[in-house]
């Protein structure tokens, strides 16, 4: 990683006070730990772990709603990602019912076809994978397939970070893939230094030179180190397909509270395929009651050896939490590179 070397000198040249930046994106936190990016970087820099992993911000309610329609006899099909993810009362992997694991909405399409039993898509992601959904709704699935829609937006959690100010951010690093279809048109919005960037190792040190400049020339912009995937408006047409069956809603995030115009629910037209409204499904919140800290991870206000669970009572044969379960979950991500605390 010889031009990985020449960013990481430069990183250190430039760097002269304390920094910390944020990205949100678990493909971000694997390639870091993967090529153990951190040691690479000056000790005043930091970048550490927002909520960028659907499956974790997914919460136990939501949860708990896919396990009551397993409960009822209909088959549920469901990212394998999802699957060990604990409800209240356990999870779909120990739920005895029909779940099946499917690598994306069109094997949920093809069951149903296949069967006259209801079956349930639970629709997690964020907007990477909502337009491909979108679609198959608008190619008018068999009338026994309904979604379970738990999608999620970037954009406002990152609002609700910043207006907290908990993690004291300088800037972020925003997710190559989520831009990829939205384009960073919509976080021009906030006035802090933002990068795009891809996930190679020099992709990450890149993005994180990019940021340490502006921060340093007090300036603050959204730079794209990652063109060769991402432009400024996105893929146009996913996002018209997107909020044709999809308009955005209040929802809550698995350690955050409700965030406002966050989620996405679908539209009347095609309340058809709505599982909450065709089977009366309800999304409750649930308090939290483990020792598990999950939650500070997604805020980016703790590390997963923070928790004194981690690599303990926790692992991923036997998860506490959703950080554990996800290949893109910080938690498990750290386990699996054996990442322990970082300075």
């Amino acid at each position: 990683m010889p031009l990985g070397k020449e960013i990481s000198r430069k990183l250190h040249d430039i760097v002269d006070r304390d920094l910390s930046f944020m990205h949100i994106c678990g493909t971000h936190e694997a390639s870091i730990a993967r090529h153990g990016l951190r040691s690479l970087l000056p000790e005043r820099l930091k970048i550490v772990m927002g909520p960028g992993c659907p499956v974790c911000i997914t919460p136990q309610g939501e949860i708990d709603a896919a396990l009551e329609l397993v409960r009822r006899g209909y088959i549920v099909a469901t990212y394998g990602d999802l699957l060990r993810v604990p409800g209240s009362t356990g999870s779909l992997e120990s739920s005895g019912g029909d779940v099946r694991i499917v690598p994306g909405v069109h094997k949920a399409v093809e069951i149903a076809e296949g069967t006259d039993k209801e079956v349930v898509f639970i629709s997690v992601g964020f907007e990477t994978t909502a337009p491909t959904v979108a679609a198959t709704l608008l190619a008018g699935p068999p009338e026994n397939f309904s979604i379970l829609s738990c999608h999620r937006l970037v954009p406002p959690a990152m609002k609700w970070l910043l207006d907290q100010g908990e993690a004291h951010l300088h800037g972020f690093m925003l997710p190559g893939h989520v831009c990829t279809v939205t384009g960073y048109q919509e976080y021009e919005q906030f006035p802090v230094p933002q990068v795009v960037a891809g996930f190679e190792a020099e992709d990450i040190l890149l993005g994180l030179l990019m940021l340490v400049s502006q921060v340093n020339t007090g300036t603050h912009r959204i730079d794209n180190a990652y063109p060769r995937a991402v432009c400024r408006e996105g893929n146009v047409k996913a996002k018209e397909l997107m909020y044709q069956v999809f308009e955005t809603s209040d929802v809550e995030w698995r350690g955050f509270p409700v965030i406002p115009s966050s989620g996405l629910k679908i539209r009347p037209e095609f309340e058809q395929y709505d599982a909450q409204k065709k089977f009366g499904i309800e999304f409750k919140s649930v308090s939290k009651h483990s020792a598990c800290i999950c939650d500070k991870v997604l805020r980016g206000i703790a590390q997963p050896s923070d928790c004194k669970l981690f690599d303990s009572v926790c692992t991923p044969r036997s998860p506490v939490g959703p950080c554990m379960v996800s290949h893109e979950g910080a938690c498990k991500i750290w386990y699996t590179y054996k990442v322990r605390q970082t300075s």
